[in-house]
């Protein structure tokens, strides 16, 4: 596996790999990886004949307020998991390869922002897609990989993909959770052990919700507000959102005419924590 910092140096990997007719598969990551990466990592491998993972804490994605600085990095482990994995290419760029100094140019998206993260993080998909767009470019891939976790965001970049005519296959693979139901996360990583316990009010909220749609409740209102009254008994969580959409336009809906995407956002503490099920009926 080759690790490197350029632009070019994936370019002309991928130009070698075009000339022999190898499929190309990209996994965008921020790095720290976990088993939620391991597992679309190890998907790409079984379906192309190379895998490129991109290592990239991107800036433009977080707001001043956020935890760009404390992020939590570690390319060595990243790259033996990668290693391990099968991967081989692993593209960790600095902000500066990434961006140009007088860099001016956006992806937006409407509509399918304007909702859960969206709303409370309204600069963020715009950095989201503006960075997908560029790996796109920069490493055009046969089929790309992101996880069901941040459905928004999957739901966000095939939209992309649509109306921008990306010829991209884009895969979303399964949300990854630990033995104990808490969905895998970078940020798992900043909850002190009384935080991490009390993490597990989201997969708890989570399994009421499925079970109350699996048994026949149609009115999406009360099921989310069974599952914010659920939350609500964890004196470390505060709710920044629950809430029920569809999950193809991420707009709010009130009945599980599906497929309904029930999506929260959480603080444990200072952590901020995502979490999400789709009902497809």
């Amino acid at each position: 596996m080759k690790i490197v910092k350029t632009i070019k140096e994936v370019k002309d990997f991928v130009k070698n790999c075009k000339k022999q007719d190898l499929s190309i598969g990209l996994v965008p990551t921020m790095g720290y990886l976990h088993e939620g990466h391991k597992s679309l990592i190890d998907r790409a491998c079984k379906e192309n004949d190379v895998v490129i993972v991109s290592d990239f804490v991107n800036p433009v994605q977080f707001a001043p307020n956020e935890d760009l600085a404390t992020y939590p990095r570690d390319l060595k482990r990243d790259a033996a998991l990668c290693q391990a994995a099968g991967v081989a290419l692993l593209f960790n760029p600095e902000p500066n390869e990434m961006y140009f100094e007088d860099f001016h140019t956006y992806v937006t998206i409407q509509s399918l922002s304007d909702e859960l993260c969206g709303k409370t993080r309204p600069a963020h998909f715009t950095g989201v897609c503006t960075v997908v767009c560029k790996l796109f470019n920069i490493v055009t891939p046969d089929k790309a990989y992101f996880g069901q976790k941040d459905a928004q965001q999957l739901a966000i970049i095939k939209r992309m993909v649509r109306d921008l005519n990306f010829d991209i296959e884009i895969i979303g693979c399964p949300i990854v959770r630990e033995c104990d139901g808490l969905a895998k996360s970078s940020r798992n990583t900043y909850l002190n052990s009384d935080e991490r316990k009390a993490a597990l009010i989201l997969s708890k909220a989570i399994n009421l919700g499925m079970n109350l749609a699996k048994n026949g409740e149609k009115d999406a209102n009360k099921i989310v507000e069974q599952m914010k009254s659920l939350i609500d008994t964890e004196p470390l969580a505060v709710i920044d959102y629950v809430k029920a959409v569809d999950a193809n336009s991420i707009q709010i809906v009130s009945e599980m005419k599906p497929p309904v995407l029930i999506a929260m956002a959480v603080y444990i503490g200072k952590t901020r924590l995502i979490d999400n099920f789709i009902y497809e009926g």
